[in-house]
């Protein structure tokens, strides 16, 4: 990389709690999508206990509503409201970005995610990994775009995955047409579309007082797993090499990311246990990140092909 890296005294056994300690969020509004189960939980959590406004994103309201009276709880005034959002529908994320509006976002957390699911497709015809783990969120950030620019200074943070080192974008066939479909490889590159994603946004958009930057949190039971069966989560909850985050530590990333004074005008970079992530080796460990998830050229192509989509 031509840039210095961005370090911190954070690793990967931080909390997001410890992350936004002495960060001030008072005034601040910010969307977590996907806060109502696993690390959105924590994420909207920290980010509220600092004093953000924060706006849970989600499919399940009623579910949104009890993690939000939850985190409220705690709190010395009510700081977390829910909308709905289905990132597989287009229709439905046009709808929240118009309820938002144009008040001031000063941080857009693409927190919501599928993994390995059977083969599926969404009404217009995606995978539906890619369609709700990246299109959702480029359709999602681009309909708030007004929304970022006015806070002078919005971040985006897109949730990755070190799954990205399994697949680049196919783009000869992102929808699993013509070659057999693999749930990992279509995780894959879903997730190496996340970081691309932010590649490109802040390219577009630093302009605009706008900075993107991807990250894995780490590996983290949830039930991102609930697609798998279960013979497989019973082999990762016993696999004597596995290392897991609690919850908290792994939202911690992601509020790094969306809240450390080191990103002021940084973007396009990935990061991992609070720090940026150097370039993937090629060895066993899946530890930093692949060249194909930062080529600007796959980038700028994923987005021409995400405005097409996104389009029709």
């Amino acid at each position: 990389m031509t840039h210095d890296l961005i370090t911190s005294s954070f690793n990967a056994v931080s909390t997001a709690a410890e992350v936004v300690d002495g960060n001030d969020l008072h005034g601040k509004r910010l969307i977590v999508t996907g806060g109502s189960s696993g690390i959105g939980i924590e994420t909207a959590r920290a980010l509220a206990g600092a004093g953000a406004d924060v706006l849970i994103a989600v499919r399940n309201p009623e579910a949104g509503r009890s993690v939000a009276d939850d985190i409220n709880t705690g709190l010395d005034s009510p700081r977390v409201t829910v909308a709905h959002l289905d990132l597989a529908d287009l229709s439905s994320v046009r709808r929240f970005a118009a309820e938002w509006g144009k008040k001031p976002l000063h941080a857009l957390i693409h927190n919501a995610g599928i993994m390995a699911t059977p083969l599926t497709r969404t009404g217009s015809g995606w995978e539906l990994q890619f369609a709700t783990n990246h299109l959702g969120h480029f359709a999602l950030a681009n309909a708030l775009h007004h929304a970022l620019a006015a806070a002078n200074g919005a971040r985006i943070v897109s949730v990755s995955s070190r799954g990205h080192l399994r697949s680049p974008v196919e783009f000869d066939d992102i929808n699993f047409l013509e070659r057999a479909y693999d749930p990992w490889l279509a995780y894959g590159q879903s997730k190496t579309a996340n970081v691309l994603f932010a590649v490109e946004a802040n390219r577009r958009w630093a302009d605009d007082g706008i900075t993107a930057n991807a990250l894995h949190p780490g590996g983290i039971m949830t039930n991102l797993v609930r697609h798998l069966p279960e013979d497989v989560i019973d082999g990762f909850r016993t696999d004597p090499a596995a290392v897991y985050k609690t919850p908290e530590q792994g939202a911690a990333t992601s509020v790094f990311v969306a809240t450390s004074p080191l990103l002021e005008q940084i973007g396009g970079r990935y990061f991992e246990d609070c720090n940026q992530a150097l370039p993937y080796d090629g060895g066993p460990e899946p530890v930093g990140v692949a060249d194909h998830a930062l080529d600007p050229e796959a980038a700028l192509r994923l987005w021409d092909v995400s405005e097409h989509a996104i389009s029709r």
